[in-house]
């Protein structure tokens, strides 16, 4: 299988010392045949343009996290050219989700023996997302998370951190919003919106690990209060398993669905990168529009919860 690999070294774990030039070798010396890297000067996005240009190349390994597959999607997205992932970056949600492991080689042999699946990709005005897309509260907190990226964080910088997200649980205004589903508007008051690409499963450990990637729905969970005593009970939950049936956490299924505001743009966080959108927002679900290179023996989840 000819491969072209794209690289992100802002990621978190090309700050703890691997190079896109290990990465390299480590593909060679797996066998695979590794076609030139596009020009490492240029943004992230014509790299990952110009890596699928390329002729022959039956898929892109993307090396980075969460924010780099994101952005890597918006470009193989029914493309016909397929995914790899090799997990370098901070939370590798997708990586989990997939079944593919977080350590480099053993990412690099899925790469050389895996299978093509496809999963499903969530839309809003154009943008897409992998795993979630949250509005409210949330969104904003992440730009104090954008000061430390990179950076080797001790106690006095994670308590600094934790000082700067917990000013925003009391002072930060509700958005005023329309949610129009299946010719519903809903008017709502909301702290947090925060749209699953699937849904997560629940369980002891389970946190933030969806139990499909192919189920062809997308999840809403709604929160229209998010006091301090509500985030501790719901983190409490998460741990525990049992988080669902939580007062004040709404949750709703859908395919397709709008959000209007009277603001001239939302703060929206895909697959934890922050971008400014006009509303209306539009979501959609987009089937099995992506592939991805996973593991010959990972479990095909929908095949189990259908079984």
């Amino acid at each position: 299988m000819r491969i072209v690999l794209v690289a992100n070294p802002a990621s978190g774990a090309f700050a703890g010392g691997v190079t896109p030039e290990a990465v390299r070798a480590r593909l060679r010396g797996a066998g695979l045949d590794l076609l030139p890297e596009p020009d490492e000067t240029l943004p992230l996005p014509e790299r990952l343009r110009a890596a699928l240009r390329i002729e022959g190349v039956a898929a892109v390994a993307v090396a980075g996290g969460d924010g780099t597959l994101n952005c890597a999607a918006g470009m193989l997205a029914d493309s016909g050219v397929a995914l790899g992932i090799l997990p370098l970056g901070t939370m590798n949600l997708l990586a989990k989700d997939l079944g593919i492991p977080l350590d480099l080689d053993a990412a690099v042999a899925v790469l050389a023996a895996g299978r093509s699946r496809a999963v499903d990709v969530g839309s809003v005005n154009g943008h897409l997302f992998l795993i979630n897309s949250v509005l409210g509260m949330p969104a904003r907190m992440v730009r104090h998370r954008e000061a430390f990226r990179g950076r080797r964080l001790g106690l006095a910088a994670l308590l600094r951190l934790a000082a700067a997200s917990l000013r925003h649980l009391g002072p930060y205004p509700r958005l005023s919003a329309v949610l129009s589903q299946d010719g519903r508007r809903t008017r709502l008051r909301l702290r947090l919106l925060a749209v699953v690409n699937n849904d997560y499963a629940e369980g002891p450990g389970r946190i933030l690990e969806r139990s499909q990637v192919d189920g062809g729905e997308l999840t809403l969970y709604i929160a229209r209060r998010l006091s301090p005593w509500r985030i501790a009970r719901l983190a409490l939950g998460f741990g525990l398993g049992r988080w669902r049936q939580l007062p004040g956490l709404e949750r709703r299924g859908a395919t397709r669905f709008a959000v209007s505001a009277r603001r001239r743009a939302l703060r929206v966080m895909n697959d934890g990168e922050v971008r400014l959108i006009a509303p209306p927002l539009r979501y959609r679900l987009m089937p099995r529009a992506l592939t991805v290179i996973v593991p010959e023996a990972a479990k095909d989840l929908s095949k189990e919860l259908a079984e």
